[in-house]
């Protein structure tokens, strides 16, 4: 356990509360996985936790307390039951003074390992039996919970995907008839467990297990192939989605650019020109070219805007002594393409000459 972690821990206990990190980390600390978000539980309540740690705040949502360091992001909450669900939300949030009543209401009994400040895991729901068997199984009535809740559907589908975990039998089963009920959670949602299959190593397997299992009509995708890279904006561009996702209008424009360049098949000249260096490296590495050859074409541009070229439109009716029209700016387009692509050298007497030549009367 990290010291700043412990350190937490007993400013909680100094103060005559039990507190427990709770969920991801401890999982992902039994399986050695690296993590910064920190789940903490505690019998304290939020006033008190607010106190503890001298937050100014009023309110806290849910009664959970978010405290971000340099090394990680913590979430305090106080020991509850939480009933009544209604749109994903509990309508009664009881707190509570045991851990026991804290941990059930949770969702698959891997995420319900404890760790005190000793470093000692706690575990009263068998979660390091189903993490050594490699299981995923819900806490509790398997209905119950994910009807209350359709996205720990999602949830158990990620955790199956990322960790290579098992779906134990009632879950499966409870999919297999059920799966439609994802079409209740909001986009924001489906983006945000969309988003962490595509940046795991596992992405690919899991594009594959939602279209095998019939899930991308409810999630509103469609994708034919994919390319496995980092960049999530590189991975969305590869799938089709529906347009309530919320994305940005820049991330849109990026997707848009990725798709065009993609489809293009080609990387030139002209697409350094076009689009964002960024933006070409990402439609590289998804069509197999490397960096070294996008930064090659990069660095061969005479030009990287309009506004580096040695001439404008006036100065092609000036040298041909010609009216205003649109075959000013065919000229114009020609120029700036022959510069882009290394015919002609961005030189206003070079260009000069050329228009005279091809282009007068």
């Amino acid at each position: 356990m990290d010291k700043e972690i412990k350190k937490i821990l007993k400013k909680i206990e100094s103060n005559g509360y039990e507190a427990y990190i709770v969920g991801g980390y401890v999982r992902d600390f039994i399986l050695h996985i690296p993590t910064t978000d920190v789940d903490i539980c505690t019998n304290a309540l939020p006033k008190d936790i607010l106190r503890i740690f001298d937050i100014k705040k009023e309110n806290p949502l849910y009664g959970s307390i978010k405290i971000t360091t340099k090394k990680f992001n913590y979430d305090i909450t106080t020991y509850r039951k939480e009933e009544n669900y209604k749109n994903r939300k509990p309508e009664t949030i009881t707190y509570v003074n045991n851990l026991i009543d804290d941990i059930k209401r949770r969702d698959f009994t891997i995420n319900a390992l404890c760790m005190n400040s000793d470093g000692t895991i706690i575990d009263l729901l068998d979660g390091t039996s189903d993490l050594k068997n490699r299981i995923i199984r819900v806490i509790g009535d398997t209905k119950q919970k994910l009807t209350e809740d359709p996205l720990r559907i999602l949830r158990a589908i990620r955790f199956s995907i990322i960790l290579d975990f098992e779906l134990d039998k009632e879950i499966k089963d409870f999919i297999a008839n059920n799966k439609s009920i994802i079409k209740t959670l909001s986009y924001t949602r489906k983006k945000e467990e969309l988003e962490k299959i595509l940046v795991s190593k596992k992405a690919e397997d899991g594009l594959k297990y939602l279209k095998n299992n019939h899930f991308c009509d409810d999630l509103e995708i469609k994708y034919d192939k994919i390319v496995p890279i980092r960049d999530l904006l590189g991975m969305w561009a590869q799938i089709d989605f529906s347009d309530k996702y919320p994305f940005t209008k820049a991330n849109l424009k990026t997707i848009g650019d990725i798709r065009t360049i993609i489809n293009q098949r080609v990387i030139n000249n002209e697409t350094l020109f076009n689009y964002e260096l960024y933006t070409v490296l990402v439609s590289a590495e998804i069509m197999g070219v490397t960096k070294k050859e996008v930064y090659k074409i990069n660095n061969s541009l005479k030009i990287h805007s309009k506004n580096e070229l040695k001439i404008r439109q006036e100065d092609v009716i000036k040298i041909l002594n010609i009216e205003p029209s649109c075959r000013v700016k065919v000229i114009y387009n020609d120029v700036l393409l022959k510069v882009i692509n290394n015919i002609l050298p961005n030189n206003y007497k070079k260009i000069r000459d050329y228009i005279l030549k091809n282009w007068s009367d």
